[in-house]
């Protein structure tokens, strides 16, 4: 019997020149040209994960929340364990809280690796999107949410989170 066949080496998909904004983000410098993030989009943060309102909102919902790695990764292949574990335990808790502080009828949650897998910022992150019944999450498109509203959210999930500091 074979040994299994080992996966290729990853690849990075990040443009010549790519800034990540969330690396950006944690360490509180969004002053790239490039870089949609505000610090007060951040609801929590630790040495292990960054918990931020997302800059796109999809139909008329707005407010949906990220959970990222506070060290960069680019994707799900190469995440060690215990990040990979404290992003999962993180987005229960966020998602939680966003039953708390929004009341949502449900709550889904959703991860994108590579171009054909619909990843766009070249920092692994796990989407959680407050669900409300007949909101078409899946069939909305992106749209650009303005930095007062998700300061706003933001406050409302930490309030309701309660996981100690936050940056903000």
């Amino acid at each position: 019997m074979s040994a299994p066949a080992r996966p290729p080496a990853p690849v990075s998909h990040a443009p010549e020149g790519y800034v990540c904004p969330f690396c950006g983000l944690v360490a509180g410098d969004v002053s790239d040209p490039g870089n949609r993030c505000e610090l007060t989009d951040t609801v929590h943060q630790d040495e292990d994960v960054i918990v931020l309102i997302a800059a796109d909102g999809f139909g008329e919902h707005e407010g949906h929340a990220m959970v990222c790695p506070a060290e960069h990764h680019e994707n799900l292949y190469t995440m060690p364990d215990r990040v990979l574990q404290r992003i999962a335990l993180t987005a229960r808790q966020v998602a939680l809280a966003m039953k708390a502080a929004w009341a949502p009828d449900g709550v889904s949650t959703r991860q994108h690796n590579e171009p054909a897998g619909n990843q766009h910022v070249w920092h692994y992150h796990l989407h959680v999107f407050p669900r409300y019944e007949q909101d078409l999450l899946y069939g909305q498109r992106r749209h650009a949410v303005d930095p007062a509203v998700r300061a706003q959210r933001a406050r409302e999930l930490a309030a309701a989170l309660d996981m100690g500091p936050t940056r903000i």
